[in-house]
């Protein structure tokens, strides 16, 4: 899942820095266990003046259909 969240955003954003890491180690006992937890940390122009609720909006939308797939929870850092 990590490669295809990778993947996807590198083709959506070009960033110049992307990080994707499996968190689900965090979420042991949590609802959702078993389902994905993950942070993603990416860099981009494409953000540029664009507001960070956007920003997390544009993720959103590059992942869309891994969000109900895999998915359960997404930590997002854009800039």
């Amino acid at each position: 899942m990590v490669e295809q969240i990778r993947s996807r955003l590198a083709a959506a954003f070009s960033p110049s820095e992307l990080d994707v890491a499996d968190e689900g180690h965090k979420h042991i006992g949590h609802a959702g266990e078993g389902k994905g937890h993950y942070h993603v940390h990416i860099v981009s122009p494409a953000f540029a003046g664009v507001p960070p609720i956007r920003r997390h909006r544009m993720v959103y939308a590059a992942l869309d259909d891994l969000m109900n797939h895999g998915i359960h929870a997404l930590s997002i850092d854009a800039k």
